[in-house]
């Protein structure tokens, strides 16, 4: 694959260098379809040859380049895959740090909390749905809106997970407790959610007080009851590949002998793909999206896998609707956030939308029982 050459500095060498890169993703340089691309600073080759997608972002939040439909943009740019040809022989430094050291430690941990989960509760509530999920919701049984795909999703885990009036439930990383909240009104279950995250952890209570719902400011590792379920939404994508194993050690730990677990993970498509810079610099500071491979690989000789359902694409649709209610809210946030943080939050939310559809990552729900359940496990709504 053709690649993009820095070579001759002058504009024009600039230009067209540029525009034979785009082009083999059907991208133009200041045409005139949704997804051309207009370019307003001519180092963006130079920054993108240098630094991939950290340099295409900040050029972006910068102002440096716009495009009508951004995620339009990327699903053509992913799906030519022409992130595999810019930028990648000097990002060596930022996968060496993700391959050797442990960027999740439990005083790392905190960090995403602070940049990104406590921005601000009126500003999730905004964007996202009434119960503040903030994960892929399930659009393929019909929902209409957000709202109902979140609905969906949340019923779907509570049914993978067989929840019965009574049991005890851990949610890791629960986030603004979108799940305890429906477990513990739909099932009658009892749950304890725990969340590095100040803003989180102080809503949820608030929410929920009225139910048999506990949040707990605190990192997984330190968690040492005993549950007869336990779920993870959104949350291993923060674990690291150091610490995938452990965490599949706790999980068997804590684990009833007869009980499940409901694993929900973003996760990319190849094992030795390396974090993304700009999202670890802006938006999900030591994320670490995993394979299938590395979750099989934590999980060996610990827990049995009942079930894995793949349903990536659902994400695409879960962000566009975040992303419309982000610009619909913007009017009320611009003045406390800046130009800045709109641009960087577009380019978060329609980015990942364009990765999504073109399948670049992917949604899976894994369910593990500790030594596999007797007679066997069936998906809901499944005939097998």
């Amino acid at each position: 694959m053709p690649v993009l050459q820095s070579g001759d500095k002058t504009p024009e060498a600039v230009l067209q260098s540029l525009s034979d890169f785009l082009a083999l993703a059907d991208i133009r340089v200041d045409g005139d379809r949704p997804w051309d691309i207009q370019l307003h600073d001519l180092t963006l080759p130079e920054r993108v040859l240098a630094q991939g997608n950290l340099g295409l972002g900040e050029s972006w939040m910068e102002g440096g380049w716009d495009v009508e439909r951004l995620d339009e943009f990327f699903y053509r740019l992913l799906r030519a895959r022409l992130d595999r040809a810019a930028g990648q022989g000097r990002l060596l430094w930022h996968g060496l740090r993700a391959r050797l050291m442990n960027l999740q430690t439990l005083s790392r941990a905190w960090q995403v909390g602070c940049q990104h989960y406590d921005i601000g509760n009126d500003f999730y509530e905004a964007m996202l749905d009434s119960r503040m999920s903030y994960s892929c919701g399930y659009w393929q049984q019909g929902a209409a809106n957000l709202e109902e795909a979140q609905q969906a999703k949340l019923e779907l885990v509570c049914q993978k997970l067989q929840l019965r009036p009574g049991m005890k439930v851990l949610d890791i990383g629960c986030g603004w407790g979108s799940f305890m909240g429906y477990a513990a009104e739909q099932y009658g279950v009892e749950c304890v959610g725990v969340t590095i995250s100040r803003e989180q952890a102080r809503w949820a209570a608030e929410r929920y007080k009225h139910l048999p719902v506990t949040i707990r400011l605190q990192d997984y590792r330190n968690i040492n009851d005993k549950y007869d379920r336990v779920v993870s939404i959104g949350m291993f994508e923060h674990v690291g590949r150091k610490n995938h194993r452990s965490f599949m050690e706790l999980v068997r730990h804590i684990l009833q002998p007869d009980g499940l677990m409901l694993l929900h993970t973003i996760g990319k498509n190849r094992r030795a793909n390396l974090p993304d810079p700009w999202l670890d610099k802006y938006i999900f500071p030591n994320g670490d999206l995993p394979s299938l491979g590395q979750i099989a690989d934590a999980a060996d000789g610990l827990l049995v896998t009942e079930d894995l359902h793949n349903f990536g694409a659902d994400y695409d649709r879960t962000l566009m609707a975040w992303h419309n209610n982000f610009e619909a809210a913007w009017p009320g946030f611009a003045e406390r956030m800046g130009e800045g943080f709109r641009r960087m939050w577009q380019y978060y939310l329609l980015s990942c939308a364009g990765a999504f559809r073109a399948r670049s990552v992917q949604v899976w729900q894994w369910v593990f029982s500790p030594d596999g359940l007797a007679g066997g496990y069936r998906r809901p709504g499944s005939s097998a």
